[in-house]
This record gives C-alpha cells, structure tokens and sequence, in this order.
C-alpha cells in the first residue's frame, strides 16, 4: 500500500490531544485517510475535530480500557492503529518517586499497548493491517529522572515482539510495529524531560537542547507514521518488529 492508498482507509488513533498523537492524527487526514480519534478531553477534541475537519471521528475515552478497544476495532476494522496515549512521567530521581508515581506507565502505557494488541489478535484486524506502538529511545537507554517510565516503554516493546511472532505464527498478515521516538523539546512533554534533565546536569535548558542536535518534530514523526503503515516490505518475516525514529528517520533496532 502506497501512502497515497491510506485514502478511504480508517486509522485509529489514541492520545490525539497532544505531540505525536496529534501530528499523526493529522498526518493521516492528510494522507486521505479518516481518523478515529481517541482522547480524554472533550474540548482538545473538538478542537481538533474543527480544524481536520469530517475526516476526524474524536472518541472520548481511556485508551487502557480494553472493553473500548475491542468496540472500536469492530465498529471501523482500520487498517491502521497507532497507540499513542501514555502518562506523562513524574520527572524526579527514584529515591523521591513514590510507587504511585513510579508505576504511572505501567498502568497506562502498557496496560493500553497489551489490550490493543490482544484485541486485534483475537478479533483478527484483516490481514495487511498495521498496529504500530510508541515506545521510546528510553527504552535502550534507561531513564533516570522519569521513574519506571523507561522499563514500561521497553515492555511496549517486548509486546509488539509478541504480537508480531503470533500473526507470524497463526498465518494473520497483521503488521505489528514498535517505534522508539528519541527525546524531542518540540512536544510539552519533551520540553519537560529536557529542562529536568538539564538541571540535573547542572546546564542551562537551551545548551542542552542545541547539544542534542537536528530535532525530531511531531510533523516528521506524523509523516514517518502514515509512510510505516503503508509500507508492506516491512512486513517481511526477517525484517524488524522495532525501529529508533530520529530527526533522521526510522532505523531498525
């Protein structure tokens, strides 16, 4: 399927409120296709919904709830999911973490990761559907101010390896994909871990960010995302379930 080919397709995708959840929300209308856009707040999606336009369909809901899962796969049977939705992490070294704060990811990003991809197994998606997860560079690298953030997004990881070996397994043609984002300031959240990172290093927030180098933007990651789905060879048995996304694009882990 060619990028050109998203349009008449339906994409759902969670966290639309903010950064890469947005920009791929919006990438996707662009590309053609319509969108079920998943969020919690009513007012940034209706915003949203204003400005793509009737090829946006906002839901309000929570992304981890797996009965809400398992609707909006049957009601619109898209030929792409991208999951988004995740906590934003307590920026904080671990011996200030509460186990509360700790486990934030855990009971949002992954427990949202494991019921997408348990319900598109078993409803099956079509063969040639793509679910595509964001992970994070944290997850190879570790993450120290952002409490179990990192191992959470390693698990993401790990359960787009799983789902992949069982479509492989069970003959089902479904894409599943890991994408593991660098840390990017042009996101709130972003903006966040760099200015605590900086300060834990002792340097101002702006050299920290220059020292990071070319920027990956929610733009780039919306147009990397709607490229993923549309792109079969990846679907190779031998090719990788999970890639590093930089400014420079995606590359197998």
């Amino acid at each position: 399927m060619s990028v050109k080919e998203q349009a008449g397709t339906t994409a759902v995708v969670t966290g639309v409120g903010r950064g890469f959840g947005r920009a791929t929300a919006a990438a996707f209308v662009s590309a053609g296709a319509r969108v079920v856009g998943l969020g919690r707040d009513v007012e940034v999606l209706e915003k949203l919904r204003a400005e793509l336009g009737d090829a946006f369909l906002p839901v309000r809901g929570d992304a981890a709830d797996p009965d809400l899962a398992t609707e909006l796969l049957r009601r619109h049977t898209p030929a792409t999911v991208v999951l988004s939705a995740g906590a934003a992490p307590v920026m904080r070294p671990v011996q200030d973490h509460t186990w509360d704060t700790f486990r934030a990811n855990w009971e949002v990003d992954v427990r949202q990761v494991f019921h997408w991809v348990r319900a598109a197994l078993l409803m099956p998606l079509p063969p040639g559907s793509t679910v595509v997860a964001f992970s994070s560079g944290a997850a190879l690298r570790g993450s120290p101010l952002s409490g179990g953030y990192a191992g959470a997004k390693a698990t993401v990881r790990f359960l787009s390896e799983y789902a992949a070996a069982e479509s492989r397994r069970h003959a089902l043609g479904i894409r599943f994909r890991a994408v593991l984002p660098a840390l990017s300031p042009t996101t709130d959240l972003g903006t966040e871990a760099a200015a605590a990172y900086a300060a834990y290093q002792g340097v101002a927030a702006d050299a920290f960010v220059r020292a990071m180098g070319p920027l990956l933007t929610p733009e780039k990651v919306g147009e990397v995302m709607v490229a993923l789905a549309a792109d079969p060879a990846r679907d190779q048995a031998q090719d990788a379930v999970s890639y590093t996304l930089s400014a420079g694009g995606l590359q197998p882990v």
